[in-house]
């Protein structure tokens, strides 16, 4: 069971009122939003909950990977939501976006609340190896805001494929990345002739076929293991494709 709640939020003002208010001089309070994950199959006593907290403050990796299946249940109802409510702007979240991570257990409607009857802080996940480390993100940054580069359509698709992958949506993924490719092999083309740019293509345009045929699939209603392992593997080489156009510097 999942249960959301707003910590700290001030009362919201109707946005139709006829005249200006005075602002504070100081800024609102920032409301935090709290995400509890309840399991449905409880404990058989307070003994074996205490076992199980204690295992999980002295296992650093169990405790990540319950984080990380506590994350993957809210982002599966927050998808939905999107998709209910049709807004394109409701965004899923990551692990290591958390203010703070507490695993623990108690009774009822206790839990509901955010109470426990014991819990334990645990250590926020790890920082994933960002992809984008060794291209200086900030001096990317700058060269696109000065117009020295461009943010290529392709990235942005890439991203996308990269999100409904590592959520394990495996038609969304597969039609999602036929697109990136198709254009990463028209976007990349200027760039062939310098570094090693032009084998990357031709790899990627090798690799498009079978990310095709599981479009098709995920349009037939599925996508078959080997096809989505041909979309990780291809989602793979485009965004170290994009790395190594990147890393080729900005004009």
């Amino acid at each position: 069971m999942l249960v959301l709640a707003t910590v700290g939020a001030p009362q919201r003002r109707r946005l139709g009122r006829r005249r200006p208010r005075r602002a504070a001089p100081e800024p609102a309070t920032v409301p935090v939003a709290r995400a509890t994950l309840v399991a449905v199959q409880s404990f058989a006593d307070e003994r074996a909950a205490e076992r199980w907290l204690r295992d999980a403050g002295e296992q650093r990796e169990a405790a990540e990977a319950r984080v990380h299946e506590a994350v993957a249940v809210l982002n599966r109802v927050l998808h939905l939501h999107r998709a209910a409510t049709a807004d394109p702007h409701v965004r899923e979240v990551d692990a290591d976006q958390a203010l703070v991570v507490r695993l623990g257990y108690g009774e009822g409607e206790q839990v509901a609340d955010g109470h426990w009857l014991r819990a334990i802080e645990a250590p926020l996940p790890r920082a994933r190896r960002r992809r984008e480390a060794v291209l200086r993100p900030q001096e990317r940054l700058a060269a696109l805001l000065g117009a020295r580069d461009a943010a290529l359509a392709c990235e942005e698709l890439a991203l996308r494929a990269r999100q409904d992958v590592d959520a394990g949506r495996r038609r969304e993924a597969a039609l999602q990345l036929e697109v990136a490719l198709v254009a990463a092999l028209a976007e990349l083309q200027p760039w062939a002739p310098r570094g090693d740019l032009a084998m990357r293509i031709d790899e990627l345009r090798a690799l498009l076929p079978g990310v095709e045929a599981a479009a098709r699939g995920a349009l037939q209603g599925g996508v078959e293991d080997d096809e989505d392992a041909a979309v990780r593997h291809a989602l793979e080489r485009l965004e170290a494709a994009l790395r190594a156009r990147t890393a080729l510097g900005f004009d």
